[in-house]
């Protein structure tokens, strides 16, 4: 429009009528009468809603919390009480909890059920409508909560006659008041129903003829905050907490120190080419590959047993079900008095308190893993049976499998001896000690008698490896020698070398990978069960 054009208002409805088809002004009479419907009907919901609310006197004991009253607004001095604590001997008291909602019911309009859950363990939770206890509209909100929400009961405790087989504790909580404290979305990208099912479940359902979601590695992963939510997984990672817990105290009570070493370093710490390396300021530098260096060095610095719990970094592309490219290294270091079997001994006494710790301290958590993923009970002997390296080729030779009596087992072959030795000697946790020196770590100490062997041992549960030990060099002339036979640049630990120089006692120790132990424990078939969050040479998230 130019700035000379008379400005026109908008055209008379008589002139628009005139303008529209009798075809269009009966479209247009269609719309109207929909938009009025649809808008009666909107203010009628209004009404009936606020009639409700306002028609409910317990309106007050169900609802949403405001955020306000979740931002630490006041100390209440409330009791609550943890579902797992929910037994017979509560009976007619009142209680208050909060945990998800894992599953929703109803029955009718005047009864629903809850399943709520907390920290792997569930109760069935009970709305009936009652005068002054519950209403129909207290039923309905129960109704519409989305599963996995957080919310908070306060309910009665009953005994129901007979046995409940949808919730582990045996006790039902009959609701007088229900809270949402936070709702999960509407649908979840895996349900944790179907990420708890064992494989058993599946092949029993494929055989009656009905298909059950089968949750994979990826997907569970991907989503790993809902897939740790599983019985299987909670108790997956207190098994790996008390592994953690037991080697401390053991340690402890041994006279070990705990430790904690630098995982930015200027040079490989165990040789090869499983190394992340960066710039460090200007300079080349690696993500430590084993606390193996400075553990040595505080043998050097006179603490006499040293224990490390941390991360270990491995560049390797293995794509196998038991290799990460960051774990959880459990590490020993200890002098040496007369003989790297003190090393061994204890190992001997460290695993079996373990073994024994976990079957004493975690059978409800064993009982859990159990029921996703069936497994038998680990054999251990009381006295854990030692190998040469010898003897297991041995071993193997006179089963049919050669190997070559100078080089290391193949994947293979450490299940097929596992196999043999249980066969034999009725254990799957045994050690295997005086490898060749030609597959051993630069800094592994060679036997006195035969220099193609080592003071070294490997440790096996179930035909894997858990565990790698030796004597290690304490002479400084030796170690340089060792480390240029391998490749490794002297200059980059030459701190290292150096510590050994103001007089070093014999010494040796172990590393360990604690979800390598928490996952041939219990029988599972991959690594990233055990890791929280794993990293491998595909996956750097979540």
């Amino acid at each position: 429009m130019s700035s000379e054009e008379p400005l026109q208002g908008p055209p008379s409805e008589e002139n628009a009528e005139k303008k529209l088809s009798k075809k269009e002004l009966a479209k247009l009479e269609r719309q109207r009468k929909r938009q009025e419907a649809a808008a009666a009907a909107s203010a009628a919901a209004g009404v009936s809603a606020v009639n409700l609310e306002a028609e409910d006197p317990l309106a007050a004991n169900y609802g949403e919390i405001p955020l306000n009253d979740l931002q630490s607004k006041e100390i209440s001095g409330k009791k609550w009480t943890e579902v797992k604590d929910l037994t017979n001997e509560l009976k007619d008291q009142v209680v208050l909890i909060r945990g998800r909602a894992q599953a929703i019911r109803a029955v009718g309009k005047k009864m629903a059920f809850l399943v709520v859950r907390e920290r792997g363990f569930t109760v069935q939770c009970v709305l009936t409508v009652a005068q002054d206890v519950v209403s129909p509209q207290m039923v309905k909100f129960a109704t519409s909560l989305s599963r996995e929400s957080i919310v908070d009961i306060e309910g009665v405790i009953s005994v129901p006659s007979q046995p409940i087989t949808g919730a582990s504790q045996q006790v039902e909580i009959q609701v007088r008041k229900l809270y949402s404290v936070n709702k999960a979305v509407p649908a979840l990208p895996i349900n944790i129903e179907d990420a708890a099912r064992s494989e058993l479940e599946i092949e029993k359902a494929l055989q009656a003829g009905e298909q059950l979601v089968r949750v994979n590695q990826d997907t569970r992963l991907n989503f790993r905050v809902l897939d740790m939510r599983t019985p299987a997984n909670q108790a997956i990672f207190r098994i790996q907490c008390q592994v953690e817990n037991i080697f401390r105290q053991f340690l402890l009570s041994e006279g070990f120190v705990g430790i904690h070493t630098p995982k930015l370093i200027a040079g490989s710490s165990e040789g090869g080419s499983a190394v992340f390396r960066f710039d460090y300021k200007g300079t080349p530098a690696c993500l430590a590959q084993s606390p193996q260096l400075h553990k040595q060095m505080a043998i050097c610095g006179d603490f006499g047993r040293v224990f490390e719990v941390g991360p270990v970094f491995r560049a390797e592309d293995s794509f196998t079900h038991r290799h990460l490219c960051e774990f959880t290294g459990l590490d020993v270091e200890m002098e040496i008095k007369e003989h790297y079997s003190e090393v061994m001994d204890i190992v001997d006494r460290l695993f079996v308190t373990m073994f024994d710790g976990l079957n004493e301290k975690c059978s409800k958590e064993l009982e859990a893993i159990n029921r996703q993923y069936p497994f038998e009970k680990l054999k251990y002997l009381r006295k854990t049976l030692r190998l040469t390296f010898e003897e297991g080729v041995q071993m193997l030779k006179e089963a049919g499998v050669e190997i070559d009596p100078f080089g290391d087992l193949n994947t293979e072959s450490e299940r097929k001896l596992g196999q043999l030795v249980l066969e034999k000697y009725g254990t799957e946790f045994y050690i295997l000690h005086r490898y060749p020196l030609a597959v051993r770590p630069f800094y592994t100490m060679p036997c006195h008698d035969n220099p193609k062997y080592s003071n070294s041992f490997d440790v096996f549960i179930r035909g894997e490896e858990i565990i790698s030990g030796a004597q290690r060099v304490h002479v400084p002339e030796l170690l340089t020698e060792r480390a240029q036979a391998v490749g490794i640049d002297v200059k980059t630990i030459s701190t290292y070398i150096d510590s050994f120089r103001y007089g070093a006692p014999p010494h040796g120790g172990f590393g360990v990978g604690l979800e390598r132990v928490v996952m041939l424990f219990c029988a599972l078939n991959n690594i990233r069960k055990t890791s929280l969050f794993p990293r491998d040479p595909q996956r750097i998230t979540p």
